[in-house]
Order: C-alpha cells, then sequence, then structure tokens
C-alpha cells in the first residue's frame, strides 16, 4: 500500500482509476459538444475525474488530496482527454456516450468513496454521504464550468442512486464479506439505476406548477 494514498486493496484501486478514466471522457465529451479547445477539454476531463475525489480527500483529512500526491490520479484524467479530443469522431453519438460514462463514474466513485472514508474513520452515515458527495461532485464542477445547470439540481433521478450505492458499499463493508463480493454489486446497482432512470425518464418530485427543465 502507498503512503499517499489509503487503499483497501487491489480492486478498489482498479475501480478508482476506472471510474476516474470513464467520468474524464464524460467531462471531455461535454467539451467536445461545446466546441472548447484542447486546453478546455483536458481542464473539463481533468475536473470531471478528479472533482468529487478532491473534495472528499479535503473533508476527511487525507491531505494532500490523492489527486496532488500519486502521478496516476494526475495522468489518468490527462489521458482520458486526450483520447477524447482525438478520436471522439469515433466514439459516436455523443449524448448517449456521456450519459454512459457518467452513470458509470458515479457508481465507481461512490464506492471507492464511501470506502476511502470508512478507512479513515468515518461511521457508516457519514462515509455513505462521502461516497455520494465523490459520485456527484466532478459531474457538479464539470456542468458548471461547461455552463449547464448540474444534473443533480435538476429534476433528474442522479444522487440517490450515488447515496444508495454507497449505503450498501458501507453495508457490505461492515458484513465482512470479500470487497469484491459487495463493490461490484454496489457498483452495477447504482449505475444500472442511473442509466434506467435516463431510459425510462424517471424524475424526482418538483415544487407543483414547476417548469420543467
Amino acid at each position: 500500500m502507498e503512503s499517499t494514498v489509503v487503499e483497501p486493496g487491489a480492486l478498489l484501486v482498479t475501480l478508482d482509476m476506472v471510474g476516474i478514466f470513464v467520468f474524464a471522457i464524460s467531462g471531455g465529451l461535454v467539451a467536445v459538444r461545446k466546441g472548447l479547445d484542447i486546453f478546455g477539454v483536458l481542464v473539463l476531463a481533468w475536473t470531471t475525474g478528479l472533482g468529487g475525489g478532491f473534495l472528499r480527500d479535503v473533508l476527511i483529512g487525507a491531505v494532500p488530496p490523492a489527486a496532488l500526491a500519486d502521478w496516476r490520479y494526475l495522468m489518468v484524467p490527462v489521458a482520458a482527454g486526450l483520447v477524447t479530443f482525438y478520436f471522439h469522431p469515433a466514439l459516436g453519438r455523443m449524448e448517449r456516450l456521456v450519459n454512459v460514462f457518467d452513470a458509470a463514474g458515479l457508481g465507481l466513485f461512490c464506492v471507492t468513496g464511501a470506502l476511502k472514508a470508512l478507512d479513515f474513520g468515518l461511521g457508516p452515515v457519514p462515509a455513505a454521504l462521502m461516497g455520494m458527495l465523490t459520485g456527484i461532485g466532478g459531474g457538479v464542477a464539470r456542468d458548471l464550468l461547461a455552463g449547464r445547470v448540474p444534473v443533480v439540481l435538476r429534476s433528474e433521478i442522479y444522487a440517490t442512486p450515488a447515496l444508495v450505492g454507497a449505503a450498501v458499499a458501507v453495508a457490505g463493508e461492515s458484513s465482512g464479506l470479500s470487497t469484491f463480493a459487495y463493490a461490484i454489486p454496489a457498483v452495477v446497482l447504482c449505475t444500472g439505476w442511473r442509466l434506467l432512470a435516463l431510459r425510462k425518464g424517471w424524475e424526482a418530485p418538483r415544487p407543483a406548477g414547476s417548469a420543467s427543465t
């Protein structure tokens, strides 16, 4: 285990890196859709991939944040941004891909975020909240930089799957099961719920008479 990053095991390292990569791709695709240059694509990719984890680390006292202490956390979103910039025409239908990558990143990050919070001594409820924050933080930063209302503030089902996925991970950690036995199902639950909500058009309740965005 590296001294700069608290990791429950190789599986969680892999999940974290995959989460950063897919979230960074979603940020890069948004930047491409907005017509930004290569610097803009890299900034949105980096911010989306690392924003939630950076905020979590600061809040739980994991300083310096992994995004600054471990070169892998810096290079993965840069690689994802470059891949997106140069090969985005081959990625096809962008809106659909942004949603898929965003949902996958949400699922991966809510789990790794919750488990890292537990590793730093937080209780089950705060750890689940930190997992949710890790999942939604990068997307919020991406949308604000891109001039969009953050997804989590709209009526779409977004934060709830992240919170539930994080709660499943926290419960699994306390049950004594292997990390693989509960982490992967928690990721699948969150990602699948988010994608199903998009497909079915599920929305959170809005005030009566409010306009749909």
